[in-house]
């Protein structure tokens, strides 16, 4: 066997792992989050000035917000399900060190700390869990499809053949719910003065980069002849192309129907896909082809994985709109989120109640063909995922309030209440090199090149799996390995933030 077939065969015919272990798995980021949040909380309290030296803050973002993630998935993930209790619990005795220390200065009972928070209002016009959740999947996703390629990789998280729930098969959906979540529909963008044909026009020229993306990668990966998984999307298509077309797809649909109707769409698309996958033998053409044999004869047999699969994806893109328009509802409380974190939970069990069903008296999860079962699937974890972010941003604000002055980036700033005559405001607005600081770090960094973060990552990993024999490496080698890359993706999105580049063109 070649050494491409043998790294194909290393990324193929898997079966997933179970949904438990993926939801431990996701509450990691959210714990590293807080960690991170906390540790610059204390730093302030005993020093009495936020942490600002911009080496420290990255070397502290990637001990703590990356680190943990690589090592989750290669070394610690035979003990998976102690990691996020370990973390936790660190978190819990950094709180209680904050939590203690301001008791003796100020003699404030516990329930009055509560009611002051509860009826602290956030500033509306960002909601910093959307921008954690779209970075946060861009940075596992960077470290699955490098790690995927090392065999200290659990073959349970990669992507499962036809059936089953492998992490990396959530990021491909996560992935479509994220940009979902931030799309000129949901950011009210589109203007209302224009014909809708002149806002599809500009939806219609925005995707090209993915497009360009997406050519690049194939022409690339064909004339290297780069290891492959053809069951994945096909001979030709990738996921950047299914990006592309599923944002043209919503784009249009959003401009014929009602934008706050777009979970009816989603509901109408996945139950009509999979009605066309049991009783029209679609099913039976994406697992064998059109001779029953698996031929890859013609465009529509070589790809059809990634061509059928857009309907799925189209429905996960469309419910995620209706998810963004929830969000942007004025919440301007800590109140007014508490309860729609009990929403989003509530979302969240009915969707895995469905999925149960779904998946005993229909179809089980198939990335493959993105059926219903993995639709619901990847919304109820993306609507868990985000709850987390939203908790974690919560429990950060109410840290805050106990250390007067004190500030944690990509957290809600907290602002003065709403009045007739003044919009709001914040309590306390950094200036000069604190301001700077106070918004310097390695998620605001990323989210501001996002594209261009997911593109480095692919063409690394393209450069380490020609550079190094990664099937046969040892645990020592693959971490340094992988810490580098990672670091390296990092620093880059590092630098072009502190020198205010943001590499969009389109």
């Amino acid at each position: 066997m070649s050494h491409k077939h043998l790294k194909e065969a290393f990324i193929s015919n898997l079966n997933g792992t179970s949904l438990l272990e993926i939801s431990l798995g996701l509450s990691l980021a959210p714990l590293c989050l807080l960690c991170r949040g906390l540790l610059l909380i204390l730093y302030y309290l005993h020093y009495g000035k936020p942490l600002n030296s911009m080496k420290y803050s990255l070397l502290l973002d990637f001990l703590v917000l990356v680190s943990p993630l690589v090592l989750s998935c290669t070394v610690l993930s035979p003990i998976i399900f102690f990691v996020p209790i370990t973390i936790a619990v660190f978190c819990a005795g950094i709180f209680s060190k904050i939590y203690n220390q301001r008791r003796h200065e100020s003699r404030v009972p516990f329930r009055q700390i509560i009611q002051e928070f509860q009826k602290t209002y956030l500033d509306p016009e960002y909601i910093p869990a959307i921008t954690v959740f779209r970075v946060y999947v861009n940075l596992l996703t960077a470290i699955s499809i490098l790690a995927v390629d090392f065999p200290q990789y659990p073959r349970r998280y990669a992507k499962a053949e036809t059936y089953g729930t492998g992490v990396m098969d959530l990021g491909v959906g996560a992935f479509i719910f994220g940009n979902a979540l931030v799309c000129p529909e949901v950011r009210q963008k589109s203007s209302v003065t224009q014909p809708k044909l002149s806002n599809l026009a500009k939806q219609f020229f925005s995707v090209w980069p993915l497009i360009f993306l997406g050519v690049g990668r194939l022409l690339s990966v064909k004339s290297i002849e780069y290891h492959e998984h053809t069951s994945e999307y096909g001979v030709h298509w990738n996921f950047f192309f299914t990006l592309a077309f599923v944002r043209l797809a919503a784009s249009l649909l959003l401009a014929i129907f009602p934008k706050n109707k777009s979970w009816i769409i989603a509901i109408h698309l996945a139950v009509f896909y999979q009605l066309l996958l049991n009783a029209a033998s679609l099913k039976m053409f994406i697992l064998h082809g059109s001779n029953g044999r698996d031929t890859r004869v013609g465009f529509l047999n070589a790809n059809r994985e990634g061509l059928v699969s857009l309907l799925g994806y189209l429905a996960i893109y469309m419910a995620s709109v209706q998810v963004g328009l929830c969000l942007l509802n004025c919440r301007n409380s800590v109140r007014g989120w508490m309860e729609a974190v009990r929403l989003l939970l509530l979302m969240a069990l009915l969707l895995f109640l469905l999925l149960h069903v779904s998946q005993t008296q229909v179809d089980a999860v198939s990335r493959r063909m993105a059926n219903l079962s993995y639709c619901l699937w990847v919304l109820a974890h993306s609507l868990t995922f985000f709850t987390w972010f939203v908790v974690t941003d919560l429990t950060l604000v109410f840290t805050k309030l106990l250390v007067k002055g004190s500030s944690v980036p990509s957290c809600w700033n907290v602002v003065k209440p709403p009045d007739r005559d003044t919009r709001y405001k914040s309590e306390a607005v950094p200036t000069g090199r604190e301001s700077k600081l106070l918004h310097f770090c390695l998620i605001s960094a990323i989210n501001r090149n996002q594209l261009l973060f997911f593109l480095l990552a692919n063409v690394m990993t393209g450069a380490v799996n020609i550079l190094i024999d990664t099937i046969h490496s040892e645990t020592a080698f693959t971490l340094c390995i992988l810490h580098l890359y990672m670091f390296l993706n990092c620093l880059i999105m590092y630098i072009l933030h502190a020198k205010n580049i943001v590499l969009k063109f389109w």
